[in-house]
Parts: structure tokens; C-alpha cells; sequence
């Protein structure tokens, strides 16, 4: 993880922000769309910690005819909702949803927790405490019965704790996921070696609780799986890419469906060898965005394909 960190910041210096950042103060009135996860990444370290995710928290929208549910956006861990979903937010503003998106997880006692822009730190239990104050305030606004929720990496886990032990299944429609790590991950084996040498002890001082909690194998993974993949009456799509790095193996990321659930699994290579994304580019991927679409609403077209480069 802190490789990858290091990598993140080498390539997202190296990014243009002058082309997506206003000219003006740290806190900027509306935040821009971002073309990548890199420049996405630069703006909140440099210019706006909390940012919003553009077209995303119009308190005053209302679901349509046509997109009846309200979607809630759930970022991954070390990210925030800006640089997780500068591109796919506002898309699904433009196809007509109502959308909203949260910053949740922080967790100051953690280095990771001292960055401002770094969220979903905490521990993921308490997460899915604040997912279910969110979506309950979304509900309220926009006067549904239920949502749709699309998560990225512990995006994805966090609203499936909020569903199974917080009440939540039966306020949630479809659940869509990029690169969950939904069975936990061996971080291509790094986490595996670290529980084994014992080095994942002193993680959460460092990293935040939420990150030894996705490793293969951790109590939370095994409380979250026991009782099956899915709940009752929710539609889920999964995303993965066979590129990713950090939900390892990719194909951990897939779900089985349970009574009364149903699930469709996808890859982001199959029949389009050109998209490359890994881990953090999967939300500025087009075809990404367009099996998101799909998901939300079966009558979407196709899922395009198109080239998206890793940031890795």
C-alpha cells in the first residue's frame, strides 16, 4: 500500500492540473471534473482536501420517471469522493440521476488519518454507520423508499456491512461495485507475507484500521462472508479488471448470488483488450462508467470500448 502511495504521488505531480483547477481559492465553489484519477488525485492534495464530487449533493433534485432511485456514490480507502468519481459523478448527472456522495472513515490516530484529502481510514463497521446516516438524509430529501449505491474498492464492502448489519438491505435497490474487495485481498501477495512475518499488527497506526480489516482472511472478511455473498431482494453488479493491483486476484472480487438476489459479474477486458485500467483508473474508465449505467438501468447501452491507460 504505501508503494502504491508513493506512486500515486510521482504520477499525480507529474499530472496537469492547470487544466481542471480554477485560478482561485483552496475552496473552490464547485469543483471541476477531472479527466483521470492522477489530476483528479493532484487537485485534492493541492487545491481542495473536500472537494465535491461534481454533479453530486443537489439537495433540491428529484428522482424521475425514468431514474426513480436516487444513486449514492461510496468511495475506496485513502481516497475521497472527488478523486474517486471526478468523471463517473457527473456522467450519471448527465444521463438524469439524482446523485450524492459522502466522505466518510476518517481516522486521525492513523499517519494515513493525519492527510486531509485521505478518507476511509476508520474502522469499516463504524463506516457503514455513517453510510446509513447518509442515505437515510438522501431519502428524506428526495422523498424515495430506497437507493442505488455504487462503491469503489471499500466502497464496495462498506455499504454491504451497512446492508446485512445495519438494516440496510431494504433500503437499497442495486448495489454496483468496482473492484471490491469483497473476499479481502493478498495486495498481490504482500498482505499475506506481512500476516505471516506478523507486520500487519502496527498497520492500523499507520494506514487506519480499514486497511488490515480488507486483508484475505481478517476477522471482518470472514464476519461479513459468513452468512453468503448477498442479500435478499438486491440487484448487484460487480466490476473487475484483471489488471487490478490491489484486489488481488481479481476474480476475489466477484460475488455469488443468494436466495432472492441476483448477480452479474463482469470484466473489463472481456471483449475490449484495450481498456488497461487497475485499481484506481477502473472509475475513469468509459466502459467502466457505461457497465454502471447498464447497471443502474438495464435498458443503458452497451458499455463502450475504449483505451484507459493505469495510473501504476
Amino acid at each position: 500500500m504505501i508503494v502504491r502511495l508513493r506512486a500515486l504521488l510521482s504520477v499525480a505531480a507529474a499530472a496537469t492540473l492547470l487544466s481542471v483547477a480554477p485560478a482561485a481559492p483552496a475552496q473552490a465553489a464547485t469543483d471541476p471534473v477531472a479527466p483521470d484519477f492522477a489530476t483528479a488525485f493532484l487537485y485534492t492534495q493541492t487545491v481542495n482536501p473536500n472537494a465535491e464530487a461534481p454533479g453530486a449533493n443537489d439537495w433540491s433534485c428529484r428522482p424521475s420517471a425514468a431514474h426513480p432511485r436516487p444513486v449514492v456514490l461510496v468511495h475506496g480507502t485513502w481516497e475521497n469522493q472527488y478523486n474517486n468519481f471526478a468523471k463517473l459523478s457527473p456522467a450519471l448527472k448527465k444521463a438524469g440521476y439524482c446523485v450524492y456522495a459522502l466522505n466518510y472513515g476518517a481516522f486521525s490516530l492513523s499517519l494515513a488519518g493525519f492527510n486531509p484529502a485521505m478518507k476511509g481510514t476508520g474502522d469499516i463497521s463504524w463506516s457503514a454507520k455513517e453510510l446509513g446516516g447518509f442515505i437515510d438524509r438522501v431519502l428524506a430529501s428526495t422523498g424515495t423508499a430506497k437507493v442505488d449505491v455504487v462503491g469503489h474498492s471499500q466502497g464496495g464492502i462498506v455499504p454491504r456491512q451497512y446492508m446485512r448489519f445495519e438494516g440496510g438491505a431494504s433500503k437499497v435497490h442495486t448495489l454496483v461495485t468496482l473492484g471490491a474487495t469483497n473476499h479481502g485481498t493478498t495486495l498481490s501477495g504482500i498482505a499475506t507475507l506481512a500476516g505471516a512475518l506478523g507486520l500487519l499488527a502496527p498497520a492500523p497506526l499507520l494506514l487506519g484500521p480499514a486497511a488490515t480489516q480488507q486483508v484475505v482472511g481478517s476477522d471482518f472478511i470472514t464476519r461479513l462472508n459468513a452468512g453468503g455473498d448477498t442479500e435478499p431482494g438486491v440487484d448487484y453488479l460487480v466490476i473487475a479488471t484483471k489488471y487490478d493491483e490491489v484486489t488481488t486476484p481479481y476474480q476475489s472480487t466477484f460475488l455469488t448470488a443468494g436466495p432472492g438476489a441476483t448477480v452479474r459479474n463482469v470484466t473489463l477486458q472481456d471483449g475490449c483488450p484495450t481498456d488497461l485500467s487497475e485499481h484506481v483508473s477502473m472509475p475513469y474508465s468509459s466502459r467502466a462508467i457505461g457497465f454502471v449505467l447498464q447497471g443502474l438501468d438495464p435498458a443503458a447501452p452497451a458499455a463502450p470500448c475504449g483505451v484507459n491507460l493505469p495510473v501504476l
